[in-house]
Parts: C-alpha cells; structure tokens; sequence
C-alpha cells in the first residue's frame, strides 16, 4: 500500500474511533447526576414515618416531577416509599416488599377496623383514602395500580383486590350502607353490610366506576368509566352503565 494511503486510513481510523468514544461519553452520566443519585440514596435509606423519616423521604424525592416520576423510589429498597405527604396512622398496616404510596394517601382505621394489607409493587399515587372499620378489611394484591382520588372503605366486611389490578382514577368501593328508616337522620343510624367486595386478578376499572357491597367481578373484567356496579361480573367481562350490564366478552 503506497505511504499516502496507509496514513489516510489511519487518519480516518482515528477519527472515527474518537467520534465513537466521544459518543459513548454522552451516553455516561454527568458527575452531577451521580453525586445527586448517590444523595438521593442516602435519603432513601433512612426515609420512614417519624419526623425525621419524613424530611429524609422529601429529601430523596426533591427535584423530582411529582405522581408517577418518584414511584421508582420504591424499586430502590425492599421497604418501598411512603411519599413525604401521604398519612398512615393505621395501626395495622402491612406492607408487602417495594410498594409505593403517593402523596396524600391516607390509610387509617375508625371504630375498631380490621387490617390493611397491601402487596409487593403495590403503588397508590395519591389522594386516595382506604379506612377500615368495625373488624372491616382491605387487602391489595400484588403489582395493582390505583390511580388517584380513589376512596376504599371497608366496614364489617372485608374488600379484596387481586393482582395486577388498574384501578383509574375517581373510583369508589363501599362494602356496607346507612340504615334508612323514617325518623331518624340517616347518620345516625346503624351500618349493615351484605356480603364482600372482591376484584378478580387482572380487572380493570375504568374512571369514577362505583362498586358496592356483595359484588364479585372477576377475573380479566372490564369495567366502563362512570358504571355502577350493583351485581357479580363474570370473568373476561366488559361491563358499564347505571347500573352497571353485561356488554360483551373480551376476544369477542
């Protein structure tokens, strides 16, 4: 090979094997982003419900865009994140491993409430209440999802969600009801459940859907935004409407 054009090629060679370094370089992150990473760890690491578990979780989770930008914190240690403005006072909270809950959730008990459980990766993202009272019980399976504004009271019976659940925004379930008989104010008068709420592994529930005491949906259901769900839903089903009917099958 004549001299010219081996000194071109090992020009050109050089070039573009700078040109890839360089690029590579871009891809690594900056010194800031690792010291802040590293920062943030270390507030994780000691976040919790006291004071000072408070000022660690809003530490870790500063500079951070809020609702689904710090869910992420929980994957980062088995005891998941309980955001700086979420409020737990429930005595008998259980948590699974990596579960989520976003600010200004509330979880509390009135009148002797029963547990509450919530599984691995659960994540909850905020403005969401889920009470417990007299011997009432909520459990949440593993990986579900509920959006925010969400409201689960469980009173004398039990409200059980499945896994991989996607519960949207707005929705409500209520597995008891206010006695309604003339003369006296519907406040005080005495709660009555008939029978458990439970949601099938895999549902869905789309925006502001109801679901009322004795009700099974099951698993795979479809539930339209806005229904009202008063009566059992079979497996696979897509339901919707006040009160909420049968519409189809999924596949179907």
């Amino acid at each position: 090979m004549p001299w010219h054009i081996s000194i071109t090629c090992r020009v050109a060679s050089a070039r573009i094997k700078n040109a890839t370094s360089t690029k590579m370089d871009t891809h690594k992150p900056s010194i800031h982003w690792r010291i802040q990473n590293r920062l943030r760890r270390f507030c994780l690491s000691r976040a919790g419900t006291t004071t000072m578990g408070r000022i660690a979780a809003w530490l870790a989770c500063s500079h951070l865009p809020p609702y689904h930008a710090t869910a992420y914190l929980a994957d980062l240690r088995p005891e998941g994140f309980i955001a700086p403005g979420a409020h737990v006072p429930h005595p008998d909270l259980r948590l699974g491993k990596n579960v989520y809950l976003g600010s200004r959730t509330m979880v509390y008990t009135t009148q002797k409430g029963g547990p509450v459980f919530l599984g691995d990766k659960v994540h909850i993202y905020g403005n969401t209440f889920i009470e417990t009272g007299l011997n009432g019980s909520v459990r949440i399976g593993a990986h579900t999802h509920i959006q925010p504004g969400c409201h689960i009271h469980a009173h004398i019976r039990r409200i059980h969600i499945g896994e991989k659940v996607e519960i949207a925004p707005g929705c409500a379930l209520y597995c008891y009801d206010h006695g309604i008989e003339p003369g006296a104010p519907v406040m005080l008068q005495a709660l009555a459940s008939a029978g458990d709420i439970v949601i099938g592994d895999g549902a869905w529930l789309g925006r502001n859907v109801t679901v009322l005491q004795n009700v099974t949906i099951g698993e795979g259901a479809v539930i339209a935004a806005g229904a009202v769900v008063t009566r059992d839903v079979p497996p696979n089903a897509i339901a919707g409407g006040i009160p909420a009917r049968l519409i189809k099958y999924r596949g179907t």
